[in-house]
């Protein structure tokens, strides 16, 4: 697996679950494999309680741990993102994201929170040891119109800002991908 599409609404029809879906579909229409996690549908009790023994959380850390790079998506509450985002970043241990390359997306019902990438959950991700954060995203519900029909329709500027995301992610896993193999044109010393 290359990239995990993390999800930390607690509501199954969420925009940030829709914008990990559009992500998604663009990453593996250039060759990417994908995972998706919703914390939501974690064992509510094992997660509060920190349980990296029950099966969902140690498969739920698991993707983590096999992840090249991680999408998360969060809505805001309270000029923050959600709690159980965070009971799940809290199980993972201190290099949790040693390596990964990490996307971080917000929505919110205003543009009042969008510093929340910046001020609150950059600062998270970051002590988690990841290789690069890329710039995040935020969005308002109306910048994302859904519909059944159509599906997500984010309006340009947004549209312009996820295309961007996506095309920096890509390029680097696949720098990345090249970094990691091994070099078989180097001489040795014998």
């Amino acid at each position: 697996m290359s990239v995990l599409l993390l999800g930390g609404s607690p509501s199954a029809s969420s925009s940030g679950g829709r914008l990990l879906h559009y992500i998604g579909d663009r990453l593996v229409a250039q060759g990417h494999r994908c995972a998706r996690l919703q914390v939501r549908d974690l064992p509510a009790q094992a997660l509060l309680h920190g349980d990296t023994q029950d099966a969902a959380i140690a498969a739920a850390l698991a993707l983590v741990r096999e992840a090249r790079a991680i999408v998360i998506a969060t809505p805001v509450y309270k000029a923050s993102y959600t709690g159980i985002l965070k009971a799940f970043l809290d199980l993972l241990p201190q290099d949790g994201l040693d390596g990964k390359l990490v996307l971080p997306l917000a929505t919110g019902g205003s543009q009042s929170h969008m510093l929340v990438l910046d001020y609150a959950l950059r600062q998270v991700l970051a002590s988690l040891s990841p290789r690069a954060i890329l710039p995040g995203i935020y969005a308002t519900s109306a910048q994302l119109p859904w519909s059944v029909e159509g599906g997500l329709a984010p309006d340009a500027p947004i549209a312009a800002r996820l295309a961007r995301g996506v095309a920096q992610l890509s390029a680097d896993l696949y720098t990345l991908s090249r970094l990691s193999q091994p070099d078989t044109t180097k001489e040795t010393c014998t």
